[in-house]
């Protein structure tokens, strides 16, 4: 307060002198500042090309979703792959062969870690199965709200966009210069894609399926966008190189929207479904129940899909998604804030269900859901926030227009292939386990690039080094709202006194807003 009120002070006193404009930042200085930050993070943070999220400046740790070690490299976002897209868009912006050549060094680090199967895992291990093997036994297994890496599952997954990201990275190189080792590479991601599509349309977490670990991985998804993501995938496949084998499993994957959808008075959707189309659960803090937000975000999808196809028949489940989502809408005392509708809905009885834990780490704790809205877990939003009415308005807008006019601008029913926009980073959000001090203006983040050329970033997260499993007593403490449980959980949680390094988010996002100064400039 006293801070602003200086501000204010000094503004009235300068009141009687005219504000000066600032000129706009050089476009020669933009160009500099792209390439000294672009430069760091090739020549100082990669790793054989690769990158996880964040690290401390001497780059002793780093961290993707969990802390990483020398020789890996993260694939979900903002890792490697998102890395490659900025590299490229950077590339289109300036026409410098530098920034192509950076992108085709993220997209090698990739295909040196895809799987056999054509897709991609969380991340890539460098130094080898053993090394991978290591660390999922060790950091992975006692990271107690991070189910997915406590076990080493040898397959790929489309679980976080990390499949769906990297493929389109591919495709996007191969139509720079159509080079052959890209197209063979991204017919490998194609055909895991296409192989491990279920005939009625659905996509499982993970492929091929491991018997030795949970069975929600082979389950119908739609958490994380995995159907999303996939059909946009193959989407952008037809439209730029007319391939005709993803024709059918386009159509299909929209299909299992619908195919899916439970019937009224509980016209949602679940996280997962088995091949009975039943809600399954996942996680063990993700029960078998609908679920209000991947409800929300699939009548979006029927949406986007008649635009895609001007078929009527993807919008006649909406209305009665709309309904139910109202009827678990929370009386106005029970909201929180603007979050009013309950993450998980109990299968027939439509009761709110709340996730809580017990104990203290991963091998003495455990998740359990009831109805008791008091104390659920903080990792994971018990409520969320679900602008019903403009769906409703959307939906409308959406029904009046005849099918010729909702898909005229569809790529699916262009006469000629589709040009993919130049720019596909528009700015990267701090997340939950990841930091970004991103900032809009230009002529700050200009000045904010340090002397080693690299922007400072608060890394609001931190994380427990491992130190062997933990005790079968809990310890003591109450940990049943916190994001982390004793010293030997291994997950992430926000760090109270934050230190300053590199942030692969606050590089995307700074460098995203400068490739649109250019281009806003041009």
């Amino acid at each position: 307060m006293i801070a602003r009120l200086l501000v204010l002070l000094v503004l009235l006193v300068a009141a009687p002198v005219a504000a000066q404009p600032q000129p706009a930042p050089e476009r020669a200085d933009i160009f500099q500042t792209m390439r000294r930050a672009t430069g760091f993070m090739v020549d100082r943070v990669a790793d054989q090309g690769g990158f996880v999220w964040y690290y401390l400046p001497d780059l002793s740790r780093r961290w993707g979703e969990m802390e990483a070690e020398p020789g890996m490299n993260w694939v979900q976002a903002p890792g490697t792959a998102t890395m490659g897209h900025l590299f490229l868009d950077a590339f289109n912006a300036t026409g410098d062969e530098f920034y192509y050549r950076a992108a085709v060094r993220a997209a090698d680090a990739l295909i040196a870690g895809q799987h056999r199967s054509g897709g991609w895992n969380y991340f890539i291990h460098r130094r080898g199965p053993r090394a991978a093997r290591r660390w999922y036994e060790t950091i992975g297994r006692n990271g107690w709200r991070l189910e997915e890496f406590q076990h080493y599952s040898d397959n790929a997954t489309f679980d976080d966009a990390g499949t769906a990201e990297s493929t389109q990275l591919l495709l996007r190189l191969y139509l720079v210069r159509r080079e052959p080792r890209f197209r063979a590479a991204l017919d490998r991601a194609i055909g895991f894609i296409l192989t491990s599509q279920y005939p009625n349309g659905g996509w499982p977490q993970r492929y091929p399926y491991d018997p030795r670990f949970p069975a929600y991985q082979r389950d119908i998804t739609f958490n994380d966008d995995v159907a999303k993501e996939n059909i946009r995938v193959l989407t952008m496949v037809w439209q730029t190189l007319r391939d005709p084998r993803v024709v059918d499993p386009i159509r299909r994957g929209m299909d299992a929207f619908r195919l899916t959808q439970m019937p009224a008075p509980q016209a949602g959707w679940g996280l997962q479904f088995d091949q009975a189309l039943r809600p399954t659960g996942a996680r063990s803090y993700e029960p078998a129940a609908l679920v209000t937000h991947t409800s929300a975000a699939n009548i979006e999808q029927l949406m986007d899909f008649y635009r895609l196809t001007g078929d009527r028949r993807f919008l006649t489940g909406i209305p009665a998604a709309l309904d139910w989502l109202e009827s678990v809408r929370l009386p106005a005392g029970q909201a929180r804030g603007n979050r009013a509708y309950p993450t998980f809905i109990e299968l027939g009885s439509n009761r709110p269900l709340y996730v809580h834990r017990r104990g203290s780490n991963v091998v003495n704790g455990a998740y359990y859901a009831d109805h008791d809205p008091a104390f659920p877990i903080a990792h994971y939003s018990q409520v969320r926030a679900i602008d019903l009415n403009r769906l409703r308005r959307d939906y409308r807008a959406l029904a009046a227009m005849a099918p010729d006019e909702a898909s005229r601008e569809s790529p699916l029913r262009a006469a000629q292939p589709v040009p993919l926009p130049r720019f596909f980073v528009g700015s990267v959000a701090a997340g939950s386990d990841f930091s970004s001090a991103a900032r809009l203006d230009v002529a700050q983040i200009l000045r904010d690039l340090n002397g080693e050329g690299w922007w400072p970033a608060p890394l609001t997260n931190t994380s427990h080094r491992y130190r062997g499993p933990g005790s079968a007593q809990p310890a003591a403490g109450d940990f049943r709202q916190t994001y982390v449980g004793d010293e030997s959980d291994t997950s992430p949680f926000p760090d109270p006194n934050p230190v300053t390094g590199i942030s692969t988010a606050t590089y995307i996002a700074n460098m995203a807003r400068l490739i649109r100064a250019l281009e806003e400039g041009r």
